[in-house]
């Protein structure tokens, strides 16, 4: 009797591509996160982002990205002015660049304004493994700010 070689006698594991996502924050978590103790109106703009006013206080408005190739939903509280007040990262889908998530990262878009350039490698600075992932969520929140200019001044 011929001898199989070992390994076609050796069990085969089958490898299931892991799931990454990951919610960080619900949209209410992070109203109160960047607006603490303020009141939200859900404004009705037919835009594909959802847009809250902060009543007396400014905007909060909640986008997606995609990173590399999934996904990234994000929040960004903008002061009566149009300036950033802050930014949060709600889910994050992809198996890398996470990093965005990092405060200090984050807290580099505060004060800017759609006057600013708000580009990576520019004003705001990049992560090295997730430059996708920074590269987009700065050109969503020069979109956001945009947006702002041409939309929501003087509401």
């Amino acid at each position: 009797m011929k001898q199989l070689p070992v390994f076609l006698l050796t069990p085969v594991a089958v490898v299931a591509p892991a799931a990454y996502a990951s919610v960080y924050l619900s949209v209410e978590q992070a109203q109160q996160a960047i607006f603490p103790k303020a009141s939200f109106v859900l404004e009705d703009l037919a835009l594909k982002p959802r847009v809250w006013r902060v009543l007396g206080a400014g905007w909060f408005i909640v986008d997606q990205v995609v990173g590399k190739s999934e996904l990234i939903t994000y929040a960004v509280g903008l002061d009566a002015n149009g300036a950033v007040r802050g930014i949060e990262i709600l889910e994050y889908r992809e198996s890398h660049g996470g990093e965005v998530r990092n405060p200090g990262w984050r807290r580099q878009f505060v004060g800017k304004s759609a006057a600013d350039p708000v580009r990576l490698d520019d004003d705001i600075r990049n992560i090295s493994g997730a430059t996708l992932s920074c590269r987009h969520v700065t050109e969503g929140v020069k979109r956001l700010l945009v947006l702002y200019e041409t939309a929501l001044k003087g509401r």
